[in-house]
């Protein structure tokens, strides 16, 4: 049975909602935005509501679409939002330093990093050998392979495609580390997957334990 939700991870979560809701109808939070100049209190530290794990794509700035602040958000990025051993070790520190009770996975639609991994698993092409992009597409093919296989194509198969590169982080997560496993299976941390549609600007959420 999946652990349920913490509170402070539900309230978390409706916060990141609501904050999409005003990113879409474009109704933002004025005091989010100029944040920034009260640098004295945010020099003293940081306790931010949520870690998000998400991809470096320049389309999906998580601060902005969940109308946040400096200071609201911790946000981790990288390409095709896979996990590797410093992702790990940086939510880690979210949780285990600065008290993060939700970590959110977030993908987005028509992701490249995602793309170029069905190509490859396609053999259409691949990343160029004397990069480090091989790396990226590795660690996406085990969650994309399948459904190559099981004969999906085109837009419907992308889409697929993103959700299960999420879910294969967000599994990764919960029992990839110690740390995170034990406040996941002690009710102190959720791990939930997401999905950024850039083209209306929604956040999906998705494997939503408890709620």
């Amino acid at each position: 049975m999946t652990p349920r939700l913490p509170d402070s991870a539900k309230l978390a979560l409706e916060r990141l909602k609501a904050g999409n809701a005003r990113f879409i109808s474009r109704d933002v939070n004025v005091d989010a935005r100029v944040k920034h100049l009260d640098r004295g209190e945010l020099a003293k530290g940081q306790a931010p509501v949520a870690a998000i794990l998400a991809c470096a794509d320049s389309r999906a700035p998580m601060e902005i679409l969940f109308d946040e602040g400096f200071g609201d958000l911790f946000v981790v990025r990288v390409a095709g939002n896979v996990v590797a051993p410093s992702i790990v070790g940086s939510l880690e520190f979210a949780v285990g330093k600065l008290g993060v009770s939700l970590v959110v996975v977030c993908g987005h639609s028509n992701c490249g990093a995602v793309g170029a991994t069905l190509a490859a698993v396609q053999g259409e092409g691949g990343a160029p050998t004397d990069t480090s992009i091989g790396d990226i597409v590795e660690r996406i093919r085990p969650s994309v392979a399948e459904l190559v296989h099981a004969g999906l194509t085109g837009d419907v198969l992308l889409q697929r495609a993103v959700r299960a590169n999420v879910r294969l982080a967000a599994d990764h997560l919960r029992h990839g580390s110690t740390l995170l496993e034990r406040r996941v299976l002690g009710g102190e941390l959720g791990i939930i997957g997401a999905e950024y549609q850039i083209e209306t600007g929604k956040v999906e959420f998705f494997e939503e334990p408890g709620v």
